[in-house]
Formats: C-alpha cells, sequence, structure tokens
C-alpha cells in the first residue's frame, strides 16, 4: 500500500467512524476516528492482528479499570492503580499495541464517575466502530502481481549477465565491474522480496508461498554467484578446461528460467566431473590447485543447480 492510499484509507476510515459514533449519539464520538486511524495498517494481516490484539487488550482494561474504581473510587490514584496493572499485564501477554487506545476508553469512564453497563457498552462501540471500519476499508488491497512478474523477468536477466561474465572471463580473463554487476542483483532481489512479503501479508485466505520461496531461492543461488565469482578470478585453468567450463557457464545461462527444473544440467555436471576425474593426476603444485580450483567450480555449479532442483520438488 502506497502513501497516498493509506492517507485515503486513513481519512475515510476516521471520518465514517466519527460519524457513524456521532449518529449512534455515542459520547465521545472522536474517539472512534482515532481508534481507526490507529488500526489502518500496511497489510490486511496486520490489521486484522493487530484488531484482535487490542479487542483482547481493550476487554483486559476494562476488566481491570472496573476493578479499580470499584476498589478505589474515581480517583487520579485509582487510574494510575489500574496502569500500572494493566501496561505490565499488557506487556507480559504481547497486547501492548491496545494499551492507548484502551486507556483513553477507561479514561472516559474516569470522567463520567460511571460504572453502569449502558456507558461501558458505548465506549466498547466506540473501539468495534473505528476498528471495524479500518478493517472493512482495508479488505481492498491492490494487487502486485504484475509488479511482481517484472522482478522475475529483471532476476533471472541480472543472473544470466552474471553467468555470461563468468563464460568471458573464462575465454579471455577479463571482467570489468564485477562488484557492481553482483550488487545490482542482490538489491534486486530484496526490492523483490519485500514486495512479496508485503503480498503475502495482503492474502487472509487463500495464501501462497510461491513467490516467497522462488526469490528465496534466487538469493541462495546468488550467493554461490558471489563465492564462484571469487574463485574464477583466482583461477588459471588451461584452454581446454576454461572452454569446458564456459560452455557450461553458457548453458546455464541459456537454460535459466522460472520453468527450468535444471535436471538436465545436473546431468552434464555430473558428465564433466567423470570427465576430469579420470584424467591424469596432476604432476605439480600448480597443476594440482588448478585441478582444486576446477573441481570447486564444478560442485558450486552442482549446488547451484541443485537448489532450482530442490525448489521443483518442495513446490510440487
Amino acid at each position: 500500500m502506497n502513501p497516498f492510499e493509506r492517507t485515503i484509507k486513513t481519512v475515510l476510515a476516521a471520518i465514517f467512524a466519527i460519524w457513524l459514533a456521532d449518529s449512534l449519539r455515542l459520547p465521545n464520538a472522536s474517539s472512534a476516528g482515532i481508534i481507526a486511524i490507529l488500526s489502518v495498517l500496511e497489510t490486511r494481516k496486520s490489521t486484522l492482528t493487530i484488531a484482535f490484539q487490542r479487542l483482547q487488550s481493550v476487554l483486559l482494561a476494562f476488566l481491570l479499570a472496573v476493578c479499580a474504581y470499584l476498589l478505589l473510587g474515581f480517583h487520579l490514584y485509582a487510574l494510575a492503580v489500574y496502569l500500572f496493572i494493566y501496561v505490565f499485564v499488557a506487556y507480559r501477554l504481547g497486547l501492548e499495541a491496545g494499551i492507548a487506545p484502551s486507556t483513553v476508553l477507561v479514561m472516559h469512564l474516569l470522567a463520567e464517575k460511571s460504572l453502569e453497563p449502558d456507558l461501558i457498552f458505548k465506549e466498547l462501540s466506540l473501539f468495534v466502530i473505528g476498528a471495524g471500519l479500518a478493517m472493512l476499508l482495508n479488505v481492498y488491497m491492490p494487487t502486485k502481481e504484475k509488479e511482481i512478474q517484472d522482478f522475475y523477468h529483471r532476476v533471472e536477466a541480472q543472473m544470466k549477465d552474471v553467468l555470461y561474465r563468468f563464460e568471458e572471463l573464462l575465454l579471455k580473463g577479463s571482467w570489468e565491474n564485477k562488484a557492481e554487476h553482483l550488487n545490482e542483483l542482490d538489491e534486486t532481489l530484496e526490492q523483490a522480496l519485500r514486495l512479496v512479503y508485503l503480498e503475502h501479508h495482503n492474502q487472509l485466505f487463500q495464501q501462497t508461498n510461491y513467490h516467497v520461496h522462488y526469490f528465496e531461492m534466487r538469493r541462495q543461488q546468488t550467493k554461490l554467484l558471489r563465492q564462484m565469482a571469487d574463485h574464477i578470478s583466482h583461477c588459471h585453468l588451461k584452454g581446454r578446461e576454461s572452454q569446458q567450463l564456459a560452455q557450461l557457464f553458457q548453458e546455464t545461462a541459456l537454460q535459466l528460467s522460472e520453468d527450468n527444473t535444471g535436471l538436465g544440467l545436473i546431468e552434464e555436471i555430473e558428465k564433466l566431473l567423470l570427465i576430469f576425474r579420470q584424467a591424469e593426476l596432476p604432476q605439480t603444485r600448480q597443476e594440482f590447485e588448478r585441478r582444486a580450483t576446477l573441481f570447486q567450480l564444478l560442485q558450486d555449479m552442482e549446488r547451484f543447480i541443485q537448489i532450482k532442483v530442490d525448489f521443483y520438488r518442495e513446490i510440487s
């Protein structure tokens, strides 16, 4: 929900709450507007969750306030005793979100110096009207599906670009602005995850974790890409080895998409590992280090693809 949408909802909730409370001839009708303002939150789920917590908090507050006023009378020290017990218990029970609106309503009882059931009912009605209208207005929440799909394309395009850069580095020995490309990918993923988590919390009844799992999967793969970038920058492979590995990165980039399961690429990596295992043993320290780097890169690539394979198994 953008700032403009939230402003409109907050204004409408407050005005309608005050109007409805006044139409029902409830005292302190403006309090319903204040409660409505406090109850319009970022997502449907947070609005519903906080409203339920505040309802529990209001009921607890009135129970303690009635006891305090009955035992100590309608005095300031009675309010102090109520606040001490109520605030402590509310924090212990995780109901602190209702402390402010509940105490405002309880103070109305002190101002009226009355515990008449009719007055208590009217005060509770103010809460129901304010919180209820906020929830009603938050039923409408525009979908972010188009923006999410745009992030799918952006993330995949940037990941392909990094894989093609790996290919270029192996074949030509240079990759300018390595950190910049990886940082851009990290930033795009962070933006995507913020959006999909927001969308997730706006779904109350038909929730889907697919978007969340997908971008979390891509974030895991990106961590491996950064690790591989460091390994490639310091490796010096033979021409044939560089070409074989470069071809693997190119093939991975070509097949990288939401729909690809990655099983075919796993088979290709296994074939390469078998070829390199059957090759002659290294004779010098330099050859040993080169072979170790090669195997590390292939294992990183295998983990990179396996993350996608596991993702598809999980959502299936």
